[in-house]
C-alpha cells in the first residue's frame, strides 16, 4: 500500500476566460472549477483511479479542509488526515488567451510539532511506500519530511521544489523534480534533454535511489543508476500544466507497483501525464484507454 503525505494542501480553482487577462477591469466568466489539490492529493487520487492501493493523509483545518476531505472521499480515495486550526489554503490558477497564471497561497501556519502526529499516522499505516509531495506550510522545514523518511522501513518518495531538495538528510527511494527544479537544485545546465538526464544522475549522489525528472513538452528523464531513460511527450492538446509531474509520478509508480520494468513504468507515467494536460484543473481523466496510449509513447536509453 501506498500513503501520500501532503504537509500543505490546497484547493485548486480553476478559471478559464475567452479573452486576455487585463489588470484594469473586473474578468468575468462562468467557466470554473475547484479541486482538492496538492501534490500528494493529486498522486492518491491518480494511483486509486489507477486501482493502485493508496490512502491519504496530511495537514487540513476550515471550511477548504473539508472540501478536500469530502472531495477525496467522493473520488473513493481513502483519507486520514490532521486537523490544524487554520484553513486549508486556496490556490487558483487562471487559463486566458493561451496563457496560464498560477496564484498560491503559501498556507496556514503550524509548529513543528505538528509533524510528529503525522508520523504517529504513516506508523500506524505502515505502508510500503510513502510519497510526501509540495510546498511546506509556515513553521515547517524539510526536518519534517526526513522525518517520516527515517521512521520506518518504507520506500519514501519526495517531490519538493529544489531548494528543499538540497536541504534534505534522509536517503531517499526516489524523488521527482520537474526541469526548473532540477536545475535549481543542482546548479547544472539543464537546456537540453541530455543536460537534464545528467543532471538527474548526478543528483542521484545527493541521496536518492532514483531521480524521476518531467521536463513538460520534451517529456520526461529516468536516472537509476544503472542507466538514463528518456521518453518522449504525447503530441496532444493542452489545456491545463496543473498536476502534470504528478500525474507523471502516479503513472510510474503504479506500473512498479504492478511489477512493470523501467521502460514500461515510464512509459505509463507520460501516458498518464498527457491524459490530464488535455483538461482545465486537476480532476481525474479517464484512463480507459492508457494502455494504447501508453504504446505511443516511445522510450530510449541516453549515453
Amino acid at each position: 500500500m501506498i500513503l501520500t503525505v501532503t504537509y500543505n494542501p490546497a484547493v485548486d480553482q480553476t478559471i478559464q476566460f475567452d479573452e486576455p487577462m487585463r489588470p484594469d477591469r473586473v474578468m468575468r466568466t462562468d467557466d470554473s472549477r475547484f479541486d482538492a489539490g496538492g501534490k500528494g492529493i493529486n498522486v492518491a487520487q491518480f494511483l486509486t483511479a489507477l486501482d493502485t492501493p493508496c490512502a491519504a493523509t496530511g495537514l487540513i483545518g476550515g471550511f477548504t479542509g473539508h472540501f478536500i476531505r469530502e472531495d477525496m472521499q467522493a473520488d473513493g480515495v481513502e483519507t486520514d488526515f490532521v486537523a490544524v486550526e487554520d484553513p486549508t489554503r486556496l490556490n487558483t490558477t487562471a487559463l486566458a488567451d493561451g496563457e496560464e497564471y498560477k496564484l498560491n497561497h503559501n498556507g496556514p501556519k503550524v509548529t513543528p510539532d505538528i509533524a510528529d502526529s503525522v508520523v504517529d499516522v504513516v506508523r500506524k499505516r505502515d505502508p510500503e511506500t510513502v510519497h510526501i509531495g509540495g510546498s511546506l506550510p509556515p513553521g515547517l522545514s524539510t526536518d519534517a519530511v526526513d522525518a517520516i523518511a527515517t521512521a520506518g522501513d518504507w520506500r519514501t518518495v519526495v517531490d519538493m521544489e529544489g531548494s528543499k531538495l538540497r536541504q534534505l538528510d534522509a536517503q531517499y527511494a526516489l524523488c521527482k523534480p520537474n526541469r526548473a527544479e532540477l536545475g535549481e537544485a543542482t546548479g547544472a545546465d539543464v537546456s537540453t534533454v541530455e543536460g537534464c538526464a545528467h543532471a538527474a544522475d548526478a543528483f542521484r549522489e545527493r541521496g536518492f535511489d532514483r531521480v524521476l525528472a518531467s521536463l513538460g513538452g520534451d517529456g520526461a528523464v529516468l536516472a537509476t543508476g544503472s542507466e538514463l531513460l528518456f521518453a518522449e511527450a504525447l503530441n496532444v492538446d493542452v489545456v491545463g500544466t496543473v498536476g502534470a509531474g504528478d500525474a507523471l509520478l502516479s503513472g510510474v509508480v503504479a506500473a512498479w507497483e504492478d511489477g512493470a520494468d523501467d521502460a514500461t513504468a515510464l512509459q505509463t507515467g507520460v501516458a498518464v501525464s498527457s491524459r490530464l494536460v488535455e483538461q482545465a484543473g486537476t480532476a481525474v481523466p479517464a484512463f480507459e484507454d492508457l494502455a494504447t496510449l501508453r504504446d505511443r509513447v516511445t522510450v530510449r536509453k541516453l549515453d
